[in-house]
């Protein structure tokens, strides 16, 4: 039986929207996506402020949407979302990352998700973690249900799942601000999403933008790191297992991509993906998984050496403490001085200059 097909693009900033409507007709999105049916954007916002690598870029929603519209998707069912958590809003987030202006342009609303109504979904799949996390029901926004979904990822390494990519984008939609409780088990967690996502979408697909990658403590404080690669999948494992590679890592050694691949929710192995478009054989970014301070201590207080204060810190009334403190050290401390110096840096490539005229 043949495996998945995961499509990579080389790119440039004078081509990348019409390299990716190549690069989603070489995965065959439209088999996947059918145009009788609702469809979700679901947009990746992992700060509110604008980072190179860390949230949905610009030019991937632009050459997502453009592609859409031109082959035919009728834009009132295209639904572009994105949801909150304690430490992101997602007016101002899409504002921050001039999604705003691509929607308008496109006649395209913008929804988050805190706006919608959530309702408790009783999964028939037996999770291994989220019934645990919430056993008083697993809470979904209820437009979620029976629509396809388009995912926006960014290749970038992450400090508590070694990688991000198309399944975790699905933790920030399908779950509510309090899913940073889920960290503890963020493995688990995400075969969970996986199993949720095969219930809920009748059509599942990804492309996930590679210009400028993200390495080292993600999902914020990375370097930048320019790579002109784009790719798409309608296998959310194997898009992810194939990005790891490209990225440096081993992916059946990401625990996440080995269990769902296990499980036969997708196919992990390198191996069994053809990979069509560019040849990855030679890539090998050399990317490390580092953890910033935040989720240092975040690690330290669910599975470390204080693991003891777990409740009294993160599970009472005085979490509030913890989102503050995320905030205090992104925004306040490290994106004025770390961030910015990158930032700068960042402006002088074409990307760079490409993202001003944005």
């Amino acid at each position: 039986m043949a495996g998945p097909k995961v499509a990579v693009l080389k790119t440039s900033p004078q081509t990348i929207l019409e390299d990716y409507r190549k690069l989603m007709h070489m995965a065959e999105y439209e088999s996947y996506i059918s145009k009788d049916n609702d469809t979700l954007i679901k947009l990746n916002l992992s700060w509110t402020k604008y980072f190179p690598s860390c949230s949905s870029q610009p030019w991937q929603l632009e050459g997502v949407a453009r592609t859409l519209l031109e082959d035919g998707y009728k834009k009132e069912r295209l639904f572009p979302i994105e949801n909150k958590t304690v430490v992101t809003n997602p007016i101002k987030g899409a504002k921050n990352n001039r999604w705003t202006p691509i929607l308008d342009r496109n006649d395209l609303p913008f929804i988050p998700l805190p706006d919608v109504e959530w309702v408790k979904y009783e999964f028939k799949s037996k999770l291994l973690k989220l019934d645990q996390i919430f056993p008083e029901g697993i809470e979904i926004p209820k437009m979620f249900i029976g629509k396809n979904v388009i995912h926006l990822p960014t290749v970038k390494t992450h400090g508590h799942s070694v990688t991000t990519g198309a399944v975790k984008n699905a933790f920030g939609g399908l779950l509510k601000e309090v899913r940073h409780y889920a960290h503890k088990y963020i493995h688990e967690v995400l075969v969970d999403l996986v199993l949720m996502q095969k219930e809920l979408h009748p059509g599942i697909f990804s492309v996930m933008d590679g210009t400028v990658c993200g390495d080292g403590a993600g999902p914020r404080t990375m370097v930048p790191r320019v790579k002109n690669i784009i790719l798409a999948g309608a296998d959310s494992v194997a898009i992810d297992s194939i990005a790891a590679k490209i990225m440096g890592f081993e992916p059946m050694d990401i625990p996440y991509i080995r269990m769902c691949h296990e499980m036969g929710l997708g196919v992990g192995d390198p191996g069994e993906i053809e990979v069509i478009g560019e040849d990855i054989s030679g890539l090998n970014f050399q990317f490390k998984s580092k953890k910033s301070i935040v989720i240092w201590g975040d690690r330290m207080l669910r599975v470390g050496f204080l693991r003891f204060l777990e409740k009294l810190l993160l599970h009472s009334p005085l979490v509030v403490w913890a989102p503050f403190a995320s905030n205090v050290y992104h925004d306040c401390l490290w994106y004025p001085t770390v961030g910015k110096k990158r930032i700068r840096q960042f402006e002088k490539t074409e990307w760079g200059a490409l993202w001003g005229r944005y």
